[in-house]
């Protein structure tokens, strides 16, 4: 869930369209920023904890001078929130030098970790990405057949910017489970993970970067490298598609605004309720509680004022953290007393933001409040690069609805199915991971002990 960016000019600012750029992929990751430039080849990084706005500002800005750009908000799936793992990363192999970032999660990273190992490299972070950047920097040959050979040594979710070498880097995994486009902006090259990055540096769409497909971006334009076989049909991720992304970003084709009032419509039909408003939990139930409320005519309340200050709650590491953020984040208006209400949200994760809304809206003297999910249960881990590594973290994975309903005290709960979830999407079930719904998973997934994201951190600390 991190957002990755990159760019190409000779004759723009591209540090700032980098910033620009990332701003719009802030939802995707809210702990570290990061911008790489390259100038003739020569690498500089600035990265540091917080927000976009927070590690960059003017003066920074200036200072990073080149033609080419790569920028990385980290939302951590395996290594610590510290700054040893903010991206971009730099890694300097024997054979060159690589800075990168990577959105996605790999399921080999211990087994490379070890490899590299025992090949003489030195890992000074604990995240998965710098095993991409080490063999990237280590392999041999001219820089598109190392980035090749590195791709043939991952296992896992992987859409990568890199730099090194006076060339700018795009490549992603065979089943394309993270988003990864290419645009234009005049005569030069943009990457993003987003198509709404795009359009905030005034860049066009050109394509997606194929499942398997390396991009390599230089003074002589864009060549593209069929490096691995794409998986048959992908595996984009339909957590994506109903909370992951910008709901004015298109991601495989589908734009997800559409999709997710579709879904709302869906939900609406499968399980109806006599109520007097339709509340969003604000702002990724807000297109599916639209849908909702046109699909059965009764009236959409804002409801619940969120305070657009306070960070996704979903996004920070720390349980403490984020009930403290819940509390912060919203508050009821004074017209949700006296009425039923049903409150549309797009997915229940942990349960923890759910309950305080509701228990919120009764003591705001709701008199009944139906909770509907434009998603079917979460009940089984992502591998793949959304933080929730263990089942019992997940509300829905050893629980039945009514015991979620009891858990999280509404007066009644139902959840989109998994036909309906996908009809809306327009996608075929064939060309999306749905593991975290249905435990069914594309590739090999790590063994128990590997699984912890903080497993890096674990095996450096003393006996």
């Amino acid at each position: 869930m991190c957002g990755v960016f990159g760019i190409r000019s000779v004759d723009r600012d591209v540090a700032r369209l980098a910033y620009f750029g990332l701003f719009a992929l802030q939802h995707r990751g809210q702990e570290s920023a990061g911008i790489a430039v390259s100038d003739q080849g020569r690498l500089t990084v600035l990265r540091d904890m917080g927000l976009v706005t927070q590690v960059f500002d003017e003066q920074k800005l200036r200072g990073l001078h080149g033609e080419l750009a790569i920028g990385h908000t980290r939302y951590s799936t395996t290594g610590s929130t510290d700054w040893a793992n903010a991206q971009p990363l730099v890694h300097h192999g024997r054979v060159r030098t690589v800075a990168l970032g990577h959105n996605g999660n790999l399921t080999n990273a211990a087994a490379l970790r070890d490899e590299l190992a025992a090949e003489g490299a030195r890992l000074s972070s604990t995240s998965d990405t710098e095993v991409i950047a080490a063999l990237l920097a280590g392999a041999e040959g001219p820089l598109e057949d190392a980035a090749a050979a590195a791709m043939r040594r991952l296992e896992g979710a992987y859409s990568v910017v890199a730099l090194s070498e006076g060339t700018l880097l795009a490549f992603r995994d065979p089943y394309g489970f993270r988003p990864l486009c290419v645009g234009r902006l005049g005569e030069d090259w943009v990457v993003a993970s987003e198509t709404c990055a795009l359009d905030l540096v005034g860049a066009t769409l050109e394509r997606e970067v194929a499942p398997g497909e390396l991009v390599l971006v230089d003074g002589d334009g864009l060549r593209s490298v069929a490096a691995l076989e794409p998986a048959e049909g992908g595996a984009l991720c339909i957590f994506e598609l109903f909370y992951l992304a910008r709901p004015d970003s298109h991601l495989s084709g589908v734009e997800v605004h559409g999709a997710r009032v579709r879904m709302g419509e869906r939900l609406a039909q499968e399980a109806p309720a006599e109520v007097d408003l339709v509340l969003p939990i604000p702002d990724s139930g807000t297109p599916a509680a639209i849908g909702f409320s046109r699909a059965l005519g009764i009236p959409f309340s804002e409801g619940l004022i969120k305070n657009r200050y306070v960070g996704r709650t979903f996004i920070q590491p720390d349980q403490g953290l984020r009930e403290q953020g819940i509390r912060l984040k919203f508050n009821p208006l004074a017209e949700v007393a006296g009425k039923r209400l049903v409150v549309v949200d797009d997915s229940i994760v942990r349960g923890s933001t759910t309950r305080q809304i509701v228990a919120m809206l009764f003591e705001a003297g709701a008199a009944e409040v139906h909770v509907r999910v434009s998603s079917p249960p979460i009940v089984s881990p992502c591998f793949y690069g959304i933080d929730f590594a263990a089942e019992d973290e997940l509300i829905a994975g050893r629980r039945s609805v009514e015991e979620i309903r009891a858990y999280i005290g509404a007066t009644t709960l139902a959840y989109l199915s998994l036909d309906g979830l996908q009809a809306s999407t327009r996608r075929p079930a064939s060309s999306c991971c749905r593991a975290c719904l249905t435990r069914e998973y594309p590739t090999r997934v790590p063994e128990e002990g590997a699984r912890a994201k903080l497993r890096f951190e674990l095996a450096r600390a003393p006996a």
